[in-house]
């Protein structure tokens, strides 16, 4: 099996699909002039009503984590995890954080060409700044977590499934908290996730291109343990 080869196929496909389907969706959105999408008013309209203060408290919360120092702590673990030895290591932890780092770039300038506003004041319940489109919060949670899921797939194909589930359940949900608290559109949101995956496929395929192949091979079986079958 040529592992390089199925990364990148598997990693560019994937980000084809992303940034087409987020081209289509900013060109939606751009072309309305920003104004609220299929969904979008359905689901404001649903967290305004459904806003217990524990819930609140609890979606602000988890809404904190998706910017600032969490999601580059998550994507420095990233790179401890995947690197298979110190000498692997900082160069994986650097590699992470120009992932998360041009991403949060790229996103900037495309908020800025589409320049869609907020939803209207009197539905928020957190601060939030800038143009919408796409969800900052969102976007930065899923590289964050899209980082560090692809290094536990690398190291840990079989034990990591749980701890896997869990990082990408944090991903979604800091997005949702985003629509609960009123700070964003839910097809900002869904913009924040497409442009991740077509970000994170573009960094894998490019990885898979020019890292070396070890990097992207998968842990030896210890003496007296069978390999893993593919």
């Amino acid at each position: 099996m040529n592992r390089r080869k199925d990364v990148s196929e598997l990693a560019g496909s994937t980000a084809l699909g992303a940034w087409a389907a987020f081209t289509v969706l900013a060109m939606v959105v751009g072309g309305r002039g920003g104004a609220p999408l299929w969904l979008d008013d359905g689901f404001l309209g649903w967290a305004v009503g459904h806003r217990p203060g524990a819930a609140v408290a609890v979606a602000r919360g988890v809404t904190d984590t998706g910017t600032g120092v969490v999601p580059y702590a998550l994507v420095a673990l990233a790179g401890v995890v995947a690197g298979r030895d110190p000498r692997q290591r900082l160069p994986a932890v650097a590699l992470g954080l120009a992932c998360l780092g041009l991403g949060q770039l790229l996103r900037y300038g495309v908020m800025e060409l589409v320049h869609r506003p907020r939803p209207p004041y009197l539905g928020r319940v957190a601060h939030a700044s800038g143009w919408a489109f796409p969800s900052g919060h969102t976007t930065t949670a899923a590289l964050a977590a899209g980082v560090l899921i692809i290094a536990l797939t690398l190291r840990a194909p079989r034990g990591g499934t749980a701890l896997r589930t869990a990082v990408a359940g944090w991903a979604v949900l800091v997005g949702l908290t985003r629509v609960y608290l009123g700070v964003h559109w839910f097809t900002d949101v869904v913009g924040g996730w497409l442009f991740a995956a077509g970000w994170l496929g573009t960094c894998l395929c490019a990885a898979a291109y020019l890292l070396p192949g070890t990097v992207l091979s998968r842990p030896t079986a210890p003496a007296g343990e069978p390999a893993e079958r593919h």
